[in-house]
């Protein structure tokens, strides 16, 4: 069966993506590499409240990528994205469909990884979040499970900065070096022949 997610389709203009999405886009940009951010500046800390702190936050971001994410999903079943424009050969397409899965896999993994693994190791029967939020921790969470959640979220991070780095050079290889309309898709990237380019995403999709 054809995966229709990597279907290229002529289109004059080119179509991108909706103002919806590109905002979701960049606040999961921003809000991903603040995390990253965060989770390397404590991961060495000593106990204390310094650590302490930043762990916080780092719960917190983690929860609000969650929701974020989900809701971004939904978005995104609910309102396809435009189609790859034919320029973009068929394994750029696999690939960089297959690169947004597994983002989507991981930052929903993710942070479920994390409430399961601070479940476990936390004594406290609650786990507190920014502006004093206490959650309760998930039931019958032992600390071994606790342990290899928090070594999977470990070794998941650092599979996420990886494709961080491969989608972020791959748009702009398309954009500066290959010159390929699919830049267009994504404001603020822009279409290097400077062609039109209209919302071929959700309410207010434009025939292409």
């Amino acid at each position: 069966m054809a995966d229709r997610a990597i279907e290229a389709r002529e289109q004059k203009p080119l179509l991108r993506y909706s103002n919806v999405a590109v905002t979701f886009h960049w606040l999961a940009v921003a809000l991903v590499l603040f995390q990253i951010w965060l989770g390397l500046s404590f991961a060495d800390l000593a106990e204390g409240p310094q650590r302490a702190n930043l762990f916080i936050w780092h719960r917190t971001v983690g929860a609000v990528i969650l929701l974020l994410v989900l809701a971004r999903l939904t978005y995104r079943l609910l309102n396809p994205p435009p189609p790859y424009p034919p320029e973009l050969p068929r394994w750029e397409r696999v690939a960089g469909t297959w690169n947004h899965r597994l983002f989507y896999l991981l930052l929903i993994a993710m942070p479920i990884g994390g409430f399961v693994a601070v479940s476990g190791l936390t004594p406290r029967p609650t786990i507190t979040l920014l502006g004093g939020i206490a959650i309760p921790k998930l039931p019958g969470i032992s600390k071994e499970l606790g342990e290899l959640a928090a070594a999977v979220h470990s070794a998941a991070a650092w599979l996420l900065i990886a494709l961080i780095a491969l989608h972020a050079a791959a748009a702009l290889k398309h954009q500066f070096f290959d010159r390929n309309r699919a830049s267009g898709r994504m404001p603020p990237f822009k279409s290097p022949a400077d062609e039109p380019v209209v919302i071929g995403q959700g309410a207010r999709r434009q025939a292409g």
